[in-house]
């Protein structure tokens, strides 16, 4: 970009002009009381926020708001706050993976339609950081991120408690009687003690940390807690930091490459991160037009175990991680395995991780002291999975990575319930089959892979089995669990032909998920196959069924792929 380019920034279209449409756009903005020195060709700088009482992770980014907008004064800049739809992952219903890629859309609408320069993402929420990524990655205009943080450590009994992996841990010792209704009850508020997403290395965290690997926010954003007042520094730092990146001409896409993908990818390997993130980032590609298949993730990811000794796959939480040094000591560890010359909203990876400090190797440790070894999330293919599906072995029981057992199909959750009473047919070999929970099948994809244990299995100590879905987990989650599995039973997926008592084969360190039945019988099961009519009651859930797509490409709409621009079309001012 040229300086001539530079001095002249697109909210000029708007706010530039003695005709009668500059005198509209500027006098209906003095009315919130900006002086009319604030247009005079400053960069205009949007505050995409996901404030919301229904967003209990993100219910502190009113304050973080306003420490953006002083960065943005100090630059030089006007910040303009706007929000958009925000969505609570421990609210709302059926699934907030239905609603992601709305939000998406409102994002880049909302970018694309108004005088903004460069934008500042608030997001912290597990749908709320990808959305709001791939929205503004449509439109591609300088961008920083700004997550909210990991609550505080919960304590009870003097035992730390980590938010997410200790609910699935309580909840089962509630089911296998060996905790009361009321002690579990009372964990609730010890667990949930301040602002922040989960101080877990589940989904919320694990995206952070993407955000922070691909170079979108400043050094420390991912596990700086919530509550700490190193993070209003840091939004107040990146509300500076985008104004520079206006004048720099430095687009989000110049940051977001194939390298910074393949650095997110190796990343999330050695955090043992969310499964969720695969998707998201297949997501992310498909709208920068990054060519990116999910077979490449394992390829990418190969050899990094998990050096990031946090829940679930560890022992600590997010405030040890942030103590310890954070995704930058991190990018220390795996400096020769990372694109040291990709570069991020402040310097390149090799500098950042050059200028790392890593304060406590057990936390983060060296790579020849893993937590847990390579691999930490494996993609599988087989003819129960033409397309792909994916686990998370450093999350699953060793002795279950190989495995045969007969299928129990369940074909929903109520299914489930119903058949858990009696338990018949159920033993601690049965590979346990969920379909229906798909993308399009549910429809939404909600977090139902990992499927509760069977109450008088609990009983008897058993504490995992296999199982396996076409729907999401939380990243919170462990357990032997097999997700993604595509295409989806809706679709006409293989995983729709599984009969009760079939054999079903887990070869992970093979990357084979097999349907042990002959390929005869599967042609003459799928020609009597009958798809169940879902009932989506019209609107928003009828408009998603009938664009989103398999979770392999990222469960975004078909026809949001790719890069739309910045420019307003239609627009006859």
């Amino acid at each position: 970009m040229s300086d001539e380019e530079r001095e002249r920034h697109r909210s000029s279209d708007w706010f530039e002009g003695e005709g009668v449409n500059g005198f509209i756009h500027r006098s209906w903005m003095k009315n919130q009381g900006h002086p009319d020195r604030m247009f005079n060709g400053r960069p205009v700088i949007g505050i995409c926020q996901t404030f919301s009482d229904l967003t209990p992770c993100n219910g502190h980014f009113r304050e973080i708001a306003e420490f953006v907008k002083r960065g943005v004064y100090e630059a030089g800049g006007l910040p303009v706050e706007f929000p958009v739809m925000s969505l609570g992952e421990t609210i709302v219903r059926p699934t907030t993976m239905l609603y992601r890629n709305l939000v998406s859309m409102d994002v880049e609408e909302s970018i694309r339609a108004n005088p903004l320069d460069g934008v500042v993402l608030l997001c912290g929420c597990d749908k709320t950081t990808p959305a709001l990524l791939m929205g503004a990655a449509s439109v591609d205009l300088p961008t920083i991120v700004v997550s909210g943080g990991p609550m505080l450590t919960g304590r009870m009994r003097g035992r730390p408690l980590g938010s997410g992996t200790d609910v699935f841990r309580l909840s089962e010792e509630v089911r296998a009687g060996s905790m009361s209704v009321a002690e579990f009850r009372r964990s609730e508020s010890c667990m949930s003690r301040s602002a922040g997403h989960c101080n877990t290395m589940g989904t919320a965290s694990t995206m952070a940390s993407i955000v922070e690997s691909l170079g979108l926010g400043l050094p420390g954003n991912a596990a700086l807690p919530a509550v700490d007042s190193r993070r209003r520094v840091l939004a107040h730092d990146s509300g500076r930091r985008v104004v520079e990146l206006v004048r720099e001409g430095v687009r989000m896409s110049d940051i977001v490459t194939r390298q910074a993908i393949e650095n997110a990818v190796i990343v999330n390997a050695a955090l043992a991160g969310s499964t969720n993130a695969i998707v998201h980032l297949l997501a992310l590609a498909g709208r920068l037009d990054i060519p990116l298949e999910l077979a490449e993730l394992d390829h990418i990811a190969a050899g990094i175990p998990a050096i990031v000794d946090v829940q679930p796959s560890g022992r600590f939480l997010m405030e040890d991680f942030f103590e310890a040094g954070g995704i930058p000591a991190v990018m220390q560890v795996l400096r020769d395995a990372l694109h040291g010359d990709a570069l991020t909203v402040v310097g390149t990876v090799r500098e950042r991780a050059a200028l790392a400090e890593r304060w406590d190797d057990e936390v983060v440790r060296d790579l020849d002291r893993p937590v847990v070894p390579a691999p930490t999330l494996a993609v599988l293919h087989g003819n129960l999975a033409p397309d792909g599906a994916v686990i998370k072995a450093s999350a699953a029981s060793p002795e279950l990575l190989v495995h045969t057992g007969p299928a129990v199909v369940f074909e929903s959750m109520d299914d489930l319930e119903r058949r858990y009473v009696t338990g018949d047919g159920i033993t601690v070999d049965s590979v346990l089959v969920l379909r229906g929970a798909g993308p399009r099948g549910y429809p939404g994809m909600p977090e139902l892979g990992n499927l509760p244990l069977p109450p008088h299995l609990l009983r008897q100590g058993v504490r995992d089995m296999v199982r396996i879905s076409d729907a999401r987990m939380s990243g919170t989650a462990f357990g032997t669990v097999v997700l993604h599995v595509a295409p989806e039973a809706a679709v006409g997926g293989p995983l729709g032909l599984v009969r009760e008592g079939d054999l079903i084969a887990l070869d992970v360190p093979a990357r084979r998920l097999e349907l042990l039945v002959d390929a005869e019988e599967l042609e003459r099961r799928r020609a009597t196959a009958t798809s169940a009519e879902i009932e989506d009651g019209g609107g928003y859930a009828a408009l998603y069924r009938a664009h989103v797509t398999q979770a392999d490409t990222g469960a975004d709409f078909d026809f949001l792929r790719g890069r739309r621009g910045s420019e307003v079309h239609g627009d006859n001012h």
